[in-house]
């Protein structure tokens, strides 16, 4: 059967009519504070049918994960719901009490949340974390429930079920994680599932599982509403899609008609600002007004004139022992070299060792073996009192600027406690640096005394780049920078690393387990696995034509908006799939 006539079965499935499970007319959510009324929700409306996905996309601050959290009857204190009607079958959900709501969610409505770690119960087995959703509805006896966890953790792809079932959260992987989770909202076999972000921040082959898993629970007849930012990731699963932004549903339809004749603005930006590697080379947002540009936003040029490459890393060994006394290799063998201006991309999964490998580049971590030379200068063999006059030409940008950043620090505290000692040395001069790093990163001044809390993502995230940028560095190093952030945010810290990159020189080295971010920044990429360089190549080699089977694993899981869009299963999955049941993600 060809794409094609895959698309056709498909879009002739969707025109088959089937029962309504749940229908939303009109629901308004707002949110009571000191006697006004915030509307966070305005006028959604939906039908899910059996078997059917439905999709809301839209960035943080929407309404989307609002949306949901209503439907299960958990929108929070405060909160003032309003509706034509909401309902579930022959229920009417818009008056239901809270004994009502707990009668229904997790029998008849699923709720699977972003972060496993931190939904599930860290004391307890997640064995038992299963056992009590089905308890609370009185499911069986104990020995009935026991054999019940073992079944369900068995049905969601996870190996070993008996000995997992007596894990804590802490001690399975992500992808074990997720699947716990979603098995604990299956327990009971509800007839509809709300999966609110299920695959953020997984890498891309757990990302692949879990995909499979939801549209496998389609396929039985499961409804489910998958609530996202990453279009890429709804395509293969939305059967209808809504676009919220504002609260509101500025678009529409189904899937096919969103992602291939999007109408409204906003749903063309979002499309658009999916990164990939026929991106490279353009812009993933609309360009800002331009900024006003200071000549001392860069000043360093005490090693312009060296034209060698500015980071070298060769035979890194790191080896890590557990408490039971068992050594891990984090770090094997691995050699790379960075040139000025260019952008060096690492990918792989969680554990691969590619974060470790950037703690080493950045002299935070000691190798076990091998050496790091900075600008030609020995880097990782010598004291930090001799890397100390070296140590301002390479900086960092974490994931999680909120964790990096001291919370009772204002925004002008933050970048002066960055800049160099004695490279400023009146108020005036360190007052107008710090205005112009803000202005770098396209920062009104605004936010100088702006609390982290109090920023945005995407604003923490330029604040966290205008601090690696203090002291003039010649190397950036991006641990995940942008794995956290919205698809449209993402793109718009995207054009502003491609934009400063040009402007002063910058060379990064980029770590990250998305590849299509990967694929978007750099011009050479290492491919990680258990430790080790697996594959390495310009980005065009490695995306086009990948040598090592592993890197043909990742970019077989890899989503994308391409032509495949209209159909469920995209190629390559189905492979990825019954490579890695059965093991651990």
């Amino acid at each position: 059967m060809t794409i094609l006539d895959l698309n056709a079965k498909h879009i002739a499935d969707l025109s088959a009519k089937r029962p309504v499970r749940l229908s939303v007319e009109n629901l308004n959510v707002g949110f009571e504070r000191n006697g006004s009324l915030r509307p966070v929700v305005k006028n959604v409306s939906f039908d899910l049918e059996a078997g059917q996905c439905v999709a809301i996309v839209g960035e943080s601050g929407s309404g989307k994960s609002v949306t949901a959290r209503t439907l299960v009857g958990l929108t929070g204190a405060n909160a003032v719901v309003d509706a034509g009607s909401i309902r579930l079958g022959d229920d009417d959900l818009t008056a239901l009490s809270s004994k009502r709501w707990r009668s229904i969610r997790g029998r008849r409505i699923g709720f699977i949340l972003q972060d496993a770690l931190v939904s599930l119960d860290p004391l307890r087995p997640v064995g038992k974390e299963i056992e009590e959703a089905l308890a609370l509805h009185g499911w069986g006896n104990r020995a009935s429930r026991k054999r019940k966890v073992l079944d369900l953790l068995a049905s969601v792809g996870v190996p070993s079920p008996r000995n997992r079932a007596r894990q804590r959260p802490d001690e399975l992987s992500g992808g074990l994680r997720q699947r716990a989770l979603i098995a604990s909202a299956l327990a009971l076999d509800p007839e509809i599932v709300i999966a609110d972000e299920p695959t953020t921040a997984l890498d891309v082959t757990v990302q692949a599982q879990v995909l499979l898993l939801l549209e496998e629970m389609k396929q039985r007849g499961v409804s489910i509403i998958l609530i996202s930012h990453d279009l890429s990731v709804v395509a293969h699963l939305a059967d209808q899609i809504l676009v919220m932004s504002g609260g509101e549903v500025v678009e529409q339809g189904t899937a096919h008609q969103i992602l291939t004749d999007p109408q409204h603005p906003y749903t063309r930006s979002l499309i658009n600002a999916v990164p990939s590697r026929k991106t490279r080379g353009s812009r993933l947002a609309p360009a800002p007004a331009a900024a006003p540009v200071h000549t001392a936003a860069h000043a360093n040029d005490e090693h312009a004139s060296f034209d060698g490459p500015v980071l070298e890393a060769s035979g890194l060994v790191k080896h890590f022992t557990a408490p039971d006394g068992s050594r891990t290799t984090a770090v094997d063998d691995v050699s790379f070299t960075l040139g000025r201006g260019e952008t060096l991309g690492i990918v792989g999964e969680s554990g691969s060792g590619k974060s470790t490998t950037a703690r080493i580049a950045l002299a935070l971590e000691e190798a076990d073996a091998g050496t790091v030379r900075l600008l030609g200068q020995d880097w990782s063999a010598v004291p930090e009192t001799r890397r100390r006059r070296l140590r301002k030409q390479i900086s960092v940008v974490y994931q999680d600027p909120l964790s990096s950043f001291d919370p009772r620090w204002n925004t002008e505290r933050i970048l002066l406690d960055s800049l160099p000692a004695g490279a400023f040395t009146t108020a005036a001069s360190k007052r107008e640096r710090v205005l112009a790093l803000l202005a770098q990163v396209g920062l009104p001044d605004t936010v100088l005394h702006r609390f982290p809390l109090q920023l945005s993502g995407g604003q923490r995230q330029r604040v966290a780049i205008a601090r690696a940028l203090a002291p003039s560095p010649s190397i950036v190093v991006l641990d995940e920078a942008v794995s956290a952030l919205d698809v449209s945010i993402q793109a718009q810290i995207l054009d502003l690393l491609v934009d400063l990159q040009k402007q002063f020189g910058l060379s990064y080295l980029f770590i990250s387990h998305d590849l299509g971010v990967i694929s978007h920044l750099s011009d050479r990429v290492l491919v990680m696995k258990d430790g080790a360089v697996v594959e390495s190549g310009t980005a065009d080699q490695v995306f086009t034509a990948p040598a090592h089977p592993y890197t043909q694993e990742l970019l077989g899981a890899l989503p994308s908006l391409d032509e495949h869009r209209a159909v469920s299963l995209w190629p390559g999955a189905a492979s990825v799939h019954s490579a890695t049941e059965g093991s651990t993600p």
